[in-house]
């Protein structure tokens, strides 16, 4: 198998949940860090890897693969053991639904290229821009945890981990970092909380990456 080469940044969300889906299935990887602070990421020598200049994108074989969710897909085409979907279609709908709710709904809502959009488009403070991404994060927070308290078992989706844990666990890192409050939703953050503490996601965790601020 060739190498596997994930273009990242320690602190993005959407970096983090393909770190975790690698770790959980075990795919040896190298990482490649693009400091998204300073815009390392608009450069030609990184849009000839990904033209939309936005991580993660992951090498292999000779073929780049960008945008998180089509990666997670892939990755469990690729390596389809340990399981992060389950067998049932109708469980695999609803475990995507849940993965989309965040990708779709949340976290494009509080991407770094939005908030620098409305503060330098429309001046927004930081107490807007607390409010905008604490606005979106806790709607959507509110649906999923109707989701996970319907389908959720020791992780988002039964007893085991899947996609939807991969998108979660991120997630829920970017909402204590904008200052959400987590109280309405025990069964989300338990969930969370149990997949967080398996050693393969905590590996994934952003502090623990070489690039992450000292």
């Amino acid at each position: 198998m060739s190498e596997v080469v994930l273009h990242g940044y320690w602190r993005s969300g959407a970096a983090y949940r393909v770190r975790i889906a690698l770790n959980l299935k075990g795919v040896a990887h190298r990482q490649v860090t693009h400091d998204l602070r300073v815009g390392a990421q608009l450069g030609p020598a990184y849009r000839a890897i990904a033209p939309h200049a936005l991580i993660p994108a992951v090498e292999h074989q000779g073929r780049t693969i960008i945008e998180s969710v089509a990666i997670l897909e892939w990755l469990e085409a690729r390596w389809p053991a340990p399981a992060l979907l389950p067998d049932d279609p109708d469980d695999a709908a609803t475990v995507r639904a849940m993965a989309a709710l965040i990708a779709c709904d949340i976290h494009p809502l509080q991407n770094l290229r939005v908030l620098k959009a409305l503060r330098a488009d429309f001046g927004a403070d930081a107490d807007q821009v607390s409010q905008w991404t604490g606005r979106w994060i806790t709607e959507g927070f509110a649906a999923l945890e109707v989701l996970v308290r319907e389908h959720g078992g020791t992780y988002a989706f039964g007893d085991q981990p899947t996609l939807a844990d991969c998108y979660l666990v991120p997630q829920l890192y970017s909402a204590e970092r904008f200052g959400v409050d987590l109280a309405p939703f025990p069964r989300l953050v338990a969930a969370g909380r149990a997949a967080e503490a398996l050693p393969t996601v905590a590996a994934a965790h952003p502090v623990r990456q070489a690039d992450a601020d000292g």
